[in-house]
């Protein structure tokens, strides 16, 4: 029996990459920048809607390449507007992206996930519940946000590296992706922002690559001993470490840090709490994002009152800094931070979110 003929994947490819595709089957490297145009900047679904390629050269790419090989399981619309997509590789593995949207801007933000589940542990987010999977690789990376332009016929304008699994623990794929996204989707490094837990050896290496892009800080808590609890990360990678490790950044860079803070009930939302951040974070350049608690399937955790969160707000605006309470977006189909966790029944065909 013949083997069936294996077609290059072209989504996720560089511009180099892809001009190397052309000049191995045999066309010329013009079609590149053709080729490029239609993947990144339309986004075509598939080689026939590529009006200005010839009828020969449209039938050798269906012959030998492929523009995506992901596949949309399932498309959530919340009542804001926001898209959430199952997205499914080759392999057979489940991962979400979602595509937010804001009334009075232009943005159109898309949270992309670096790995199937995460090993972080956090105990406030769904992903940690499932365990880790595997890493992503740069293409797959990539091809969430392909797949969900030619989805939606929308253009991603920002992108938030906040879905599922922890950026930093797949650094050589996430970072060549950003490489990959600022070049050939055009979206500039300031419009892109890197979430972490904190992997100080990776925060020092991407310091060193010394890049445009906004890192976030999932801090979470203002000492160790709650940190640890929340977050077990804290016992391999300690807060002192952390706080080194983001002002060599600023340093470095001259960015300023956004801190991202889950408000939970009873837990971290005291104002003790946040006269320790002040203190904690001194002297380093930052803004600061509250984020109320968003329900999370088998976790006991609750969202603060509005009272406490604006409490809280105030005593951290006091340290003169940016503090905002983060908008809520997707919150009803759990497309909203810490949620995202596809659960789907036996049967393939019957998949749901909860």
């Amino acid at each position: 029996m013949q083997n069936k003929t294996i077609k290059t994947v072209l989504a996720g490819l560089t511009y180099k990459e892809i001009e190397e595709f052309i000049l191995n089957i045999g066309e010329p490297g013009f079609r590149a920048k053709q080729l490029q145009q239609w993947i990144y900047r339309k986004p075509a679904v598939e080689f026939d809607q590529m009006t200005n390629l010839s009828k020969d050269f449209r039938k050798k790419l269906n012959e030998t390449a492929v523009i995506s090989d992901t596949k949309i399981i399932q498309k959530l619309v919340g009542k804001d507007g926001t898209l959430k997509y199952l997205i499914k590789y080759p392999d057979g593995k489940r991962v979400e992206t979602v595509l937010m949207s804001y009334e009075k801007r232009t943005n159109l933000t898309a949270c992309v996930s670096t790995q199937i589940g995460c090993a972080v542990g956090c105990t406030f987010c769904a992903t940690a519940k499932k365990g880790f999977v595997r890493n992503l690789t740069a293409r797959e990376i990539v091809q969430q946000i392909i797949t969900i332009q030619q989805d939606s016929g929308l253009k991603v304008t920002n992108l938030v590296f906040m879905g599922q699994g922890e950026p930093l623990l797949n650094y050589n794929e996430t970072t060549k992706a950003i490489k990959i996204i600022n070049e050939e989707l055009e979206i500039g490094m300031r419009r892109i922002t890197v979430s972490t837990c904190g992997i100080v050896p990776n925060i020092y290496k991407l310091t060193e690559l010394n890049r445009q892009l906004i890192l976030a800080l999932s801090l979470h808590a203002p000492d160790h001993e709650l940190r640890k609890k929340l977050m077990p990360i804290e016992n391999k990678y300690p807060l002192p470490d952390v706080i080194e490790a983001l002002k060599y950044f600023v340093k470095k860079t001259g960015r300023r840090i956004t801190i991202e803070y889950i408000l939970i009930k009873g837990i971290n939302d005291h104002p003790e709490h946040a006269h320790k951040v002040n203190n904690l974070l001194t002297d380093l350049k930052y803004n600061i994002n509250l984020i109320p608690f968003n329900p999370v399937e088998g976790c006991d955790f609750k969202r603060p009152s509005s009272e406490r969160i604006k409490k809280f707000k105030e005593i951290l605006e006091k340290a003169s800094k940016k503090v905002t309470v983060r908008l809520e977006r997707g919150t009803d189909i759990s497309a909203a931070c810490g949620q995202l966790n596809g659960i789907f029944n036996n049967s393939p065909d019957k998949l749901m979110f909860k």
